[in-house]
C-alpha cells in the first residue's frame, strides 16, 4: 500500500471556468513558436536562418553555454522568422508549418540494451533533455551530474488545472517506455506523487518501476516541489530530477517509435471562455486556435500555464514549452471605490475578510487587479499557512532581497521554485512579487555558487 501524505497548509482558489472532460474540435494553427525565454538559464544559439526547411525533430538553437543541448522543432516546415527584443534578445523563433507532420527517423533500439551514455546522447542532439529539470534552481538539469532520485507528480492542484490521468489515457505503453528510460539516468528510485483524494485509480498504478506516495490536501499538493520536500528533501550539495508526466511519453514515443512527437492534449480553461475542454495539438503551437466565438466579449487576459505561475501571451501568442493548458480570465484594468470596506460578496479571500467566507464552496470570476499597490513589507504570518514545508518563506524573500546566501541557504532556497511559493504572492498583502524575487536569488546563487 502507498504511503499516505496528508498536506494542511495550502490553498485552494476557487475560479470559474474548470475544464470539461470533453474534446474541443482544433483547427490546426499554421504557426509554431520556441519561445527560449521558457528555458531558465539558456542563451539561444541559432542553428539555422529563416527560409530553412525542417522536419519535426530537426534541431532548432542550442544553448550557448552548453551547445551540446539542443532544442528541437515541434513540426514540419520552413523557419518563417526570427523574433528579436531589446539588444537583439532573441525572444521567438517562429515555424511555419506545412501541414504534413514528416518527421525524422532515427534508429530503434532495444531499450534493455542502450547504457546511461547512450540515453543522455540522444536526448541532447534530438531535444528531449530541455524536459528533464534540475533542483535546485529548476533549470534544465546538467547531464554530467546524476541525481539521487527523479521525481514526477501525478497530478496537479493548481487553479483550473487539467486531469493528468485524462491527458495520459491511452498513453500507458510509452509512459511505461519513458519510466524505462528514465530508469537509466539514475541509481536512486523514481518517485511518483498520486492524488490521494481522487476515487479512480491513477494510470501510474499499472506503470512498473517507480515507488508511488499518494498526497491529499490543498494545492500545491500537486507541486513537485512539495512532493520532493515530503519524501526526500534537497540540501546542498544533492541533486534531484524532475519531469512532468506528458513528456515521460515524448521521451517513451521517441525511444519506442524513433519520432520527435510533441503532439499533446492541453486544457483550455477560465470564466472567460465558453465552451471549456481538451485540445489535441502540439508544443509551441499558435492559441488562435480558440476562436473568437468561445470567448466572452469582455477585456481578457491570456495565460499560457495557470493563473498562478502562468506567462501572460496575446491573443495569438504560443503555447509555452512547459505549459499544459490555456487560461482566459478578464483584464483587471480598473480602480474600486471603498474597494475593501465592502462587505466583499463576489469576492474571494484566503481569510475572512469578506462576507463571502460565509459561502466556502462558491466559485467567482477573478481577474487581474492587484487591488493595491506595494507596500511596506511586514511580517504577518499568511506565507506559512500557505507553504506546507518546513521552512519560513517570508524571511526566505527577505532573505533573498538582500542576497545573503548563508542565510538563504539556511532557510531552504535549495528546496523551492517559483511555483512552490506562488500562493504567497497571491495572498500576500504588501503586494510583493515573490516569484520575482525568487528567481533572481536562485540565479544569483548558482552564479556564485558555480
Amino acid at each position: 500500500m502507498p504511503h499516505h501524505i496528508k498536506l494542511i497548509k495550502g490553498l485552494n482558489i476557487r475560479i470559474k471556468g474548470k475544464v470539461k472532460n470533453i474534446f474541443l474540435p482544433c483547427v490546426k494553427s499554421q504557426w509554431v513558436a520556441l519561445k527560449p525565454d521558457d528555458f531558465k538559464g539558456v542563451i539561444p544559439k541559432l542553428l539555422l536562418k529563416p527560409g530553412d526547411l525542417v522536419k519535426a525533430g530537426t534541431p532548432v538553437f542550442c544553448d550557448k553555454l552548453n551547445p551540446e543541448v539542443k532544442f528541437a522543432s515541434p513540426v514540419s516546415g520552413k523557419v518563417f522568422a526570427v523574433n528579436r527584443g531589446e539588444r537583439r534578445k532573441i525572444l521567438e523563433i517562429v515555424i511555419e508549418t506545412d501541414g504534413k507532420q514528416e518527421y525524422i527517423q532515427h534508429k530503434i533500439s532495444e531499450i534493455e540494451t542502450l547504457s546511461r551514455q547512450n540515453v543522455i546522447d540522444e536526448m541532447l542532439d534530438n531535444g528531449l533533455w530541455a524536459y528533464i529539470i534540475q533542483r535546485p534552481f529548476g533549470i534544465i538539469a546538467n547531464h554530467n551530474a546524476p541525481p539521487k532520485a527523479i521525481f514526477i507528480s501525478g497530478f496537479d492542484t493548481a487553479p483550473l488545472a487539467p486531469d493528468i490521468d485524462f491527458i495520459l489515457k491511452g498513453q500507458e505503453e510509452n509512459l511505461q517506455a519513458g519510466i524505462n528510460i528514465l530508469q537509466k539516468l539514475t541509481n536512486g528510485k523514481i518517485y511518483v506523487g498520486i492524488n490521494g483524494k481522487s476515487v479512480n485509480p491513477s494510470i501510474f498504478e499499472k506503470i512498473k518501476g517507480i515507488e508511488i506516495t499518494r498526497f491529499s490536501g490543498p494545492h500545491p499538493a500537486g507541486n513537485v516541489g512539495i512532493q520532493i520536500h515530503h519524501i526526500s528533501p534537497v540540501n546542498k550539495g544533492e541533486i534531484v530530477w524532475v519531469i512532468a508526466p506528458a513528456d515521460v511519453v515524448i521521451i517513451g514515443k521517441y525511444f519506442s517509435k524513433g519520432i520527435y512527437d510533441v503532439s499533446r492534449i492541453i486544457a483550455l480553461t477560465g470564466s472567460e471562455v465558453i465552451n471549456t475542454g481538451y485540445v489535441k495539438t502540439v508544443a509551441g503551437t499558435q492559441i488562435s486556435f480558440i476562436g473568437k466565438n468561445n470567448l466572452s466579449k469582455i477585456e481578457k487576459r491570456f495565460i499560457s500555464g495557470n493563473v498562478l505561475t502562468g506567462t501572460t501571451i496575446p491573443e495569438n501568442g504560443y503555447l509555452g514549452f512547459y505549459h499544459n493548458m490555456i487560461t482566459v480570465i478578464p483584464e483587471g484594468n480598473y480602480y474600486e471605490f471603498l474597494g475593501w470596506i465592502m462587505p466583499g460578496f463576489k469576492k474571494f479571500s484566503s481569510t475572512r475578510t469578506f462576507a463571502s467566507w460565509l459561502t466556502p464552496k462558491k466559485e467567482y470570476t477573478l481577474d487581474t487587479n492587484y487591488h493595491g499597490a506595494e507596500r511596506a513589507f511586514v511580517m504577518t504570518g499568511k506565507y506559512e499557512k500557505v507553504v506546507p514545508m518546513d521552512i519560513l518563506p517570508q524571511h526566505l524573500i527577505k532573505a533573498a532581497l538582500i542576497e545573503d546566501i548563508e542565510l538563504m541557504e539556511n532557510l531552504g532556497i535549495y528546496e523551492v521554485v517559483e511555483e512552490d511559493l506562488a500562493l504567497c504572492e497571491f495572498v500576500c498583502t504588501s503586494k510583493i512579487e515573490v516569484q520575482a524575487i525568487l528567481r533572481k536569488a536562485l540565479d544569483f546563487v548558482k552564479k556564485e555558487m558555480s
